[in-house]
């Protein structure tokens, strides 16, 4: 632990700027938003508060036009956001730090993610990054998968990705390598790139972008026909606590925040099943507050302040031997503390944290995603599927953010605490 806070320390006070450096899990919109509340309520302007409903997500030609102008022209940096959904609250751990350090400060300018969405165990692994805007998610996951990896970017705005293209060569001179690839395109037409065959990537990520996706069927089914057997869709996104009115979603600067696009958890979880993974698990969450005093009154004005939004990060493997519910067939597997930086214990998902050496009871479908993923040599594995037990217990149907106050209102990101960013 001493070391790793060593290292830490150590890319803080190097960082050539220190400032760039914070705002790349830090984004400036929240500095600006907290210091500026009470005077953005006072001088709320059009381009802040809710508009008027209009024709201008009747369909997703016009959905996709108002995101890519959105991101690609009204938004030159972070803090120009109107919201601080789109931003990360919580630091992140001194690996994926280090990483940033080595980034060009242009791309992380150009942030606009909620979350730190690269999961464990991804050395000399194939990576899709979604939605990858200016390529920060992309340059950190090229550090993480090393020379024998690759790291591949999608977006639809050409003026981020100009960026990402720009910065490449830099990258590569910094990394002692080039492993990455950009593609411009639509995240739900993965087709129209030669290159993403079927069964071509280990892990899938995405950070809040497929809230801002009109056809979220069309991408997940596509990420469940891209990933290997054993692979998994491991991203953060924006979720509500109801079904999104369609008042709010015709609003294009809360689609463009990340509010608007947001699905309802319960109708995220069925779509996902629906498009083959069987069951999705949740890694961490946060709630989200609108630090903005004109949209969260014109919210409430339109009767929504009920309305909540959580950041979340999810797991969704691509195994076809998962059940539709955690069943119990008396299995166990025992953590061997060998994955990286997890000598101690390790967590599959929100509630699943093992220790090591330490018997740990597990579902069939739990005992699936270690047993037959890259995850095995991991764990000693511990029963079979001669005899079945039952509906595991406590596998329910209640919402599954910890951070929702009919949990008890504690954020599962950054150690807890909530607060305002996904």
């Amino acid at each position: 632990m001493k070391a790793d806070l060593f290292s830490f320390l150590s890319v803080l006070t190097t960082a050539t700027n220190y400032n760039q450096f914070i705002d790349a899990f830090t984004p400036s919109t929240l500095q600006t938003l907290r210091h500026n509340r009470r005077s953005a309520t006072a001088q709320s302007s059009p381009t802040t508060s809710l508009s008027a409903a209009t024709d201008m997500f009747v369909d997703k030609t016009s959905t996709h036009s108002s995101v890519t102008t959105y991101y690609g022209e009204t938004l030159q940096q972070s803090s120009d956001l109107k919201t601080n959904a789109c931003c990360t609250a919580a630091s992140p751990a001194p690996h994926i730090a280090r990483a940033i350090s080595n980034i060009h400060p242009d791309v992380i300018q150009k942030y606009y993610g909620c979350g730190f969405c690269v999961p464990d165990e991804v050395e000399g692994m194939t990576i899709l990054d979604l939605g990858c805007g200016a390529g920060r998610d992309v340059y950190i996951a090229s550090q993480l998968v090393g020379e024998k990896g690759r790291v591949i970017g999608v977006d639809m705005t050409k003026e981020q990705l100009d960026v990402a293209k720009e910065t490449r060569e830099y990258h590569a001179d910094k990394f002692g390598y080039d492993n990455v690839e950009f593609h411009l395109g639509l995240i739900e037409k993965l087709d129209d790139i030669p290159s993403l065959t079927d069964g071509s990537v280990d892990v899938i990520i995405s950070n809040c972008v497929i809230n801002l996706c009109p056809d979220k069927e069309a991408v997940l089914r596509s990420c469940h026909r891209l990933l290997k057997p054993g692979g998994e869709l491991y991203f953060s996104d924006v979720y509500a606590s109801r079904r999104v009115p369609q008042e709010l979603k015709e609003d294009e600067v809360l689609w463009g925040e990340c509010l608007s696009g947001a699905l309802y958890w319960n109708d995220f979880q069925n779509l996902g099943k629906k498009c083959g993974f069987r069951d999705p698990r949740l890694v961490e969450d946060a709630p989200i507050t609108i630090e903005n005093g004109a949209v969260q009154r014109k919210m409430d004005e339109m009767g929504h302040s009920n309305l909540e939004f959580y950041s979340a990060t999810y797991r969704l493997f691509q195994l076809d031997c998962l059940e539709p519910h955690c069943e119990d067939y008396g299995q166990a597997v025992i953590y061997k503390g060998t994955i990286p930086r997890f000598e101690s214990g390790w967590a599959l998902d929100d509630h699943h944290y093992m220790e090591k050496g330490k018997i740990f009871p597990v579902c069939g479908n739990t005992f699936n995603m270690l047993k037959e993923t890259r995850f095995e040599k991991h764990f000693d594995f511990i029963g079979d599927w001669s005899t079945h037990y039952g509906i595991f217990d406590g596998c329910g149907t209640s919402m599954p953010f910890k951070s929702s106050a009919a949990n008890g209102g504690v954020s599962t990101k950054g150690g807890g605490g909530g607060g305002g960013c996904c």
